[in-house]
């Protein structure tokens, strides 16, 4: 819509230059004026002013001035009408809009990109708004990018190169690729590492076969809906007391209890601490369930005496208040 409306105004400005310079080359030929004079007669018969003549003009002169009359005329009224169009059907909103949304995307750092704008690629928004993470989403179907100031949205083919980087993946920490395809996914994963080693990237796989050449590729993780789904209906059946402890520990805006994992940042007054001396489970009621180290192992139910280090992330359980006054002894900084 950007590239037809800049194609109008360029096309509506180089038939107005056009008629000028024909127009005052016309006069110069047939009545044998200088520059100026020919120039200020075209732009006075252009705009139907009505000063008159800037000298008398000869037959052939005047049959010349009723044609670039006549078109002038005709160029002018077809820019009124490109711009009144551009304002009737909402192109010059849309343009405006679609400005201030490509500043947004170039002010984003640390962001997570969303790759597909489905069914999972909303649930996924949905939970990192709750979070007040930064992220876009990047979809190619217009059709399925809703006019939302509250996220941001880049319509693109995400398996090509250059729509990530305008996404700003150099800039990002994070991407989830949920596109309807494992090629489609297998692409992006590519193009991800590629483009940023040190991405975070999960994407789905339809397909048993496609999660180990999609690991493969570059994804840190990958998520199977069907493998998922099937063992969660089992759980339902085998351990519902379990399934229904976890969704409500999990579950978005619950008030009550949530289970968070708490990163232990440099400066933080953790680090060095056994888990007794911290206070953590004593004076704020939360339960670590388990510590992962920097080395990517976990230690399950960890003990008083256990020392905390700095890298390590708390898996916890607890009250909203207590896991926000834990992230803030974590280290957590503001954004």
């Amino acid at each position: 819509m950007v590239l037809k409306f800049r194609s109008k105004l360029l096309l509506s400005i180089f038939l107005i230059v056009f008629i000028t310079a024909v127009g005052t080359s016309g006069y110069m030929i047939i009545e044998g004026w200088n520059f100026r004079d020919s120039l200020y007669m075209t732009v006075i018969t252009l705009t139907t002013v009505g000063y008159g003549e800037v000298h008398e003009l000869t037959p052939a002169g005047e049959i010349f001035t009723m044609i670039i009359l006549i078109l002038g005329v005709g160029i002018i009224l077809y820019l009124l009408a490109v711009e009144a169009k551009i304002i009737l059907s909402g192109e010059l909103r849309d343009i405006i809009g679609r400005t201030r949304m490509e500043k947004r995307i170039k002010d984003l750092r640390s962001h997570y990109i969303i790759c597909g704008y489905g069914r999972m690629g909303k649930t996924v928004a949905k939970e990192l708004l709750s979070k007040d993470e930064k992220f876009i989403i990047v979809e190619k179907s217009s059709s399925k990018i809703p006019d939302d100031e509250e996220h941001i949205f880049l319509e693109g083919d995400a398996t090509i190169d250059e729509v990530l980087k305008k996404a700003g993946i150099e800039r990002a920490k994070g991407l989830v690729s949920v596109l309807p395809t494992d090629a489609e996914n297998l692409f992006v994963v590519l193009s991800a590492r590629e483009l940023n080693p040190k991405l975070l990237i999960v994407t789905r796989a339809s397909e048993e076969t496609s999660e180990i050449k999609i690991l493969r590729a570059g994804a840190d993780r990958v998520v199977s809906p069907y493998y998922t789904g099937g063992l969660k209906i089992a759980h339902m059946i085998l351990k519902p007391a379990v399934v229904d402890f976890i969704e409500f520990a999990t579950k978005n805006g619950n008030l009550e209890i949530q289970m968070e994992e708490v990163a232990v940042r440099p400066g933080s007054s953790l680090a060095g601490a056994e888990l007794e001396e911290t206070g953590i489970v004593k004076d704020l009621g939360i339960i670590i369930i388990a510590v992962k180290k920097s080395d990517g192992t976990m230690q399950f139910n960890p003990a008083s005496r256990a020392v905390i280090e700095q890298g390590d992330t708390l898996i916890a359980l607890g009250e909203i208040t207590k896991l926000n006054e834990l992230e803030r002894l974590s280290g957590k900084v503001a954004v």
